[in-house]
């Protein structure tokens, strides 16, 4: 075997400008490497080609003295590397409007063709003035070379930031031969208004107040205001109570829809940003919003008004001319209101629009507005005010109906082909009066009818009365709809795809992953998967988004967020949703089980501290910070995650096992009774391992952190815990409870077992998938039963069941035509029938949350919780379940990640790409190296990016550097793991 300290990065040829010392040195460090190995290699130990790979080896060696007699003997320079930098971002944005942040945090990402590339050193400079970054203009900040490897969220160091300042900033690094690369192209970020006194607009309200219990109207609101000369820019601060459209001049402000979104709003009220330069004049301009219901008023659960009863709206804009001088427009006493076309909007219920009543040129310059009413100004402060840091709701995909059919009941509808959440455009023409009204369903009942039964309350329709005024087109506004299939009634002449689009809304998130296999049903799974996120993570993570829910539950956050950070950028979306988080949990620590909690609703039952539920307080931003690497997120939430484990540690008194109060349990498991849904697993066995689950990563949260007392004192909390559990739940056989599949599968995935009970543990769980021939866990348990059986060598009973197409099965709603996840295993049953209509969606991703295995086990690729962010990367692929192929890509921190093998004919071929400034391990299981081949030749240790290699029994590990690699090997007799292989 090849000694741990022969680094192929010692074999590098030295580059110009390199130090020659440093190459003398690492060819001499070479040829003891030789000698120190002659002896394996001779062997065949690790080559069945000793004598020629020692050959190769040797050569490599005497390249190096050969170009270090060649190289000038100095110091590194700085001359310009093949190394660019691109890809800049601030606070996870590129080129934000409107940040809050104090100090805002720097990432960028480096490109390059060859391999091994790190970063040695950087060097910011930020400018007021895109004229003052280059050259010799005055900087803001320059942070001189900083010897650092790190090129995520680094800190603004420069003097405070101004309200509404625009800054623009670049970066240059070294790479790791010390040479710097060109300044990359310049970014910017703007800050928003950073103390309340910045704020001198003032809250408005239409007056007189309608009666909001019974009038559902979204009022209009407008001003005309003239500008005095030319502009150099123009900026919209805007929020709203309720939801709010904005005009300017007949414009549509900006690209976000259900705006400002749904936050912990008495708390937390996030206000948008716009660049309006190019919507405003010279001279005579208006501005005009539309507000609505939303989530502020409108009908949440079963009642209404639980953040307040009256719709306002308060907007500043922000002018500059270009003379220098500046000036305000606000919401103020002067401005009016009245209706329009929109006579009801609302979440779970849909929209009624008159086109008749629509108000030509209201939002422009010269509308006689003479019939408006006044507005009057409310009480407001700005404290509660926060700049929008998470991801707004926008427009994505466009469908179009895959066929227009009518069903047996006489209804024409139109298939969009796909389970998509967001609204229906309308095409039409006819006479006016006409009403086109829109009917929204997930699927068809067994006789080929359009299924509603499952939405309860909400109908979710849209009425569109036509104006007569030729070609009208129209989409919603205030609402959304979960659907595949539209009924439409009243179209007046012929409906064809032309007259229906899809328009598929969520929140403004890059996907950052792909994920494809051999297997087309599988395929369709991560497809699934990807959609049910897509329609669910809206304003909030959401359970549904069809019927009268379509909460933030935050069981079904906590299991899915590892899954949801593969395939989307969920870094933005998720922070925001756990700042409500925060600041909704109760003083005791305790947290409601939907955030935002919404205030006001009769509490039928003590709706908080359900374990697993509320464990999203410590879970979802452990996960983050290990995706993105995110230290900042990490100490924000910091005292929520203590609190929690605080509350939990309360509530387990003395003997430390929770037990009492209302439990979820592991919600929803298969063979559930519909009276006893909290399933089969003990509900105190579940919660006290949830305590110790939680305490352990408080633990080591608060060791990033240097919380080092905090670390130790949660660290003992878990340990004791752990006793517990084992006193109380498992024998000494290794049962654990009653032997249900979620009991073993939180005890191993949590570590709660001694050594020695792990492996007969496992193989109890393995016995009992075998016995039943399927899964029964349910919310809680199924998001960890994979990874614990491939963690503990039974690698081909967790393929099964994820290729099984049997009800219960991942598969079976896929071969029941599922386009998203099903909240029930059974949603369709094998004779058509449904589940109880009460709790039944076709669009529900907790059961999504077996994506992770799949990036993580075939295509292998894992964190290393050591080096979060990516910036290690664990690479295993584990092929298995009769799969020729897989492949994965994801876009890291640092850049693009890749991981595709191939089987044919008895070998397998691995293609990877690492992202430059991260690193990866490779392992291989079962295969020797003398088997492996990169680009066509034996690897070598000496070849470019390949920095090390490790052999044992169990098969090789490689340590990568940056670049693309194609690996080809003998496909391993068994890619399982030991079995009962510790963690």
């Amino acid at each position: 075997m090849i000694a741990d300290d022969c680094k192929l990065s010692n074999v590098v040829a030295p580059k110009p400008g390199g130090s020659a010392y440093r190459s003398i040195s690492l060819g001499i460090n070479h040829f003891l490497c030789l000698r120190r190995n002659a002896g394996a290699f001779r062997s065949g130990a690790v080559a069945g080609r000793g004598a020629a790979v020692w050959s190769r080896c040797a050569i490599a060696a005497l390249l190096l003295f050969w170009g270090t007699a060649c190289a000038p003997l100095s110091g590194p320079g700085d001359t310009q590397s093949a190394v660019t930098v691109a890809a800049l971002s601030t606070e996870h944005r590129t080129d934000p409007l409107g940040i809050d942040a104090s100090t805002p945090r720097l990432s960028w990402q480096l490109r390059s063709s060859r391999r091994g590339v790190m970063q040695s050193a950087y060097q910011i400079r930020v400018a007021g003035s895109l004229e003052n970054l280059g050259g010799n203009g005055t900087l803001l900040w320059d942070s001189g070379k900083q010897a650092s490897t790190e090129s995520v969220l680094q800190p603004y160091a420069g003097p405070a930031l101004r309200s509404g300042q625009r800054y623009w900033w670049q970066v240059r690094v070294w790479d790791e031969q010390g040479q710097a690369s060109a300044w990359s192209e310049p970014a910017f970020w703007e800050m928003g208004l950073l103390a309340p006194a910045d704020w001198t607009a003032q809250w408005i309200e239409p007056a007189p107040a309608p009666d909001s219990s019974k009038d559902y109207t979204p009022p209009l609101l407008r001003k005309e205001f003239r500008l005095h000369g030319r502009l150099r820019s123009a900026r919209a601060y805007v929020t709203s109570h309720g939801l709010y459209e904005l005009y300017l001049n007949g414009h549509r402000v900006g690209k976000d829809v259900l705006t400002p979104g749904w936050t912990s709003y008495d708390r937390r009220l996030s206000y948008q940003v716009y660049d309006v330069t190019d919507l405003l004049a010279e001279g005579a301009n208006a501005a005009g919003a539309v507000l609505a219901d939303g989530w502020y008023r409108g009908s949440l659960v079963d009642s209404r008004n639980h953040y307040g009863s009256t719709l306002g709206l308060l907007l500043q804009l922000h002018l500059q001319y270009e003379d220098g001088s500046e000036e305000t427009v606000v919401s103020d006493a002067s401005w009016k209101s009245s209706t329009g076309p929109i006579r009801m909007s609302e979440i779970y219920l849909g929209e009624t629009y008159d086109a008749r009543l629509e108000k030509a040129g209201w939002s422009s310059p010269g509308y006689d507005d003479r019939d408006w009413s006044g507005v009057s100004v409310a009480a407001g402060s700005g404290e509660t005010l926060v700049a929008e840091a998470g991801a707004p709701v926008r427009r994505h995909e466009e469908l179009k109906p895959v066929r227009i059919f009518r069903t047996p009941s006489g209804e024409t509808v139109a298939d969009m082909g796909q389970n998509m959440v967001g609204w229906v455009r309308l095409r039409v023409q006819g006479p006016a009066g006409t009403v086109v009204r829109l009917r929204h369903a997930e699927v068809l009942d067994a006789a080929g009818n359009l299924y509603t039964e499952n939405l309860r309350s909400a109908t979710q329709e849209i009425r569109y009365t036509l104006s007569g005024q030729g070609v009208e087109t129209y989409e919603p506004h205030f609402t959304y709809q979960g659907f595949r299939y539209v009924a439409v009634d009243g179209y007046p002449g012929t409906l064809t795809p032309d007259s229906l689009t899809g328009v598929v809304l969520y929140a403004d998130m890059q996907q950052t992953g792909s994920f494809e296999t051999s297997d087309a049903l599988l395929n369709q799974l991560q497809h699934n998967i990807l959609w049910s996120e897509k329609g669910n993570f809206l304003a909030v993570p959401t359970d549904c988004p069809q019927r009268d829910e379509r909460l933030g539950w935050t069981g079904d956050a906590e299991v899915f967020a590892p899954t949801a950070a593969f395939n989307l950028d969920v870094s933005r979306f998720y922070a925001s949703w756990l700042a409500d988080l925060a600041v909704d949990q109760h003083p005791d620590g305790s947290l409601a089980w939907v955030i935002p909690d919404i205030p006001r609703v009769p509490k039928k039952l003590p709706v908080m501290g359900a374990a697993g539920w509320g464990d999203a307080t410590t879970i979802v931003p452990w996960t983050l910070y290990q995706a993105y690497g995110d230290t900042g997120m990490l100490a924000a939430q910091y005292p929520s995650m203590a609190r929690w484990v605080d509350y939990e540690r309360a509530q387990a008194g003395e003997r430390l096992i929770w037990s009492g109060g209302f439990q979820f349990g592991d919600w929803l498991d298969f063979g559930s009774e519909e009276r006893h849904r909290q399933g089969a697993t003990a509900t105190d066995l579940i919660s006290t391992a949830y305590l110790a689950h939680s305490a352990s990563i408080v633990a080591q949260a608060a060791a990033v952190l240097g919380k080092q007392d905090e670390a130790a004192r949660y660290t003992r909390l878990f340990e004791q815990v752990r006793l517990a559990f084992r006193r109380q739940f498992v024998k000494p056989d290794g049962q654990v409870g009653a032997g249900t599949q979620a009991a073993y599968v939180l005890a191993l995935d949590f570590d709660l077992l001694p050594e020695e009970l792990r492996a007969p543990a496992a193989q109890r769980l393995a016995q009992s998938v075998k016995q039943a021939g399927h899964l029964t866990t349910g919310f809680l348990g199924t998001p960890h039963l994979l990874q614990v059986l491939s963690r503990y060598g039974q690698l081909d009973t967790a393929y099964q069941l994820l290729l099984r197409r049997d009800f219960p099965s991942w598969l079976y709603p896929v071969t029941r035509g599922a386009t998203t996840i099903w909240e029930r295993w059974d949603g369709i049953k094998p004779d058509g029938s449904f589940q109880t209509a009460e709790m039944n969606s076709f669009n529900h991703y907790a059961y999504g949350a077996v994506g992770e295995w799949m990036y993580q086990n075939i295509a292998g690729i894992q964190l290393d919780p050591a080096q979060p962010g990516y910036r290690h990367i664990l690479l295993q692929p584990q092929p298995g379940g009769g799969l020729s192929s897989a492949a994965a890509r994801l876009d890291t921190p640092y850049g693009e990640l890749e991981s595709a093998w191939s089987d044919q004919g008895g070998s397998r071929t691995l293609k990877l790409r690492i992202p430059p400034n991260s690193r990866a391990s490779l392992h291989l299981p079962g295969t020797a190296a003398n088997a492996v081949r990169e680009g066509g030749r034996d690897i070598l240790v000496g070849d470019p990016g390949l920095l090390g290699l490790r052999a044992d029994a169990a098969g090789m590990t490689l340590d990568l550097g940056s670049g693309q690699y194609e690996f080809s090997y003998p496909v391993p007799a068994s890619p399982a793991a030991a079995p009962g292989a510790a963690p």
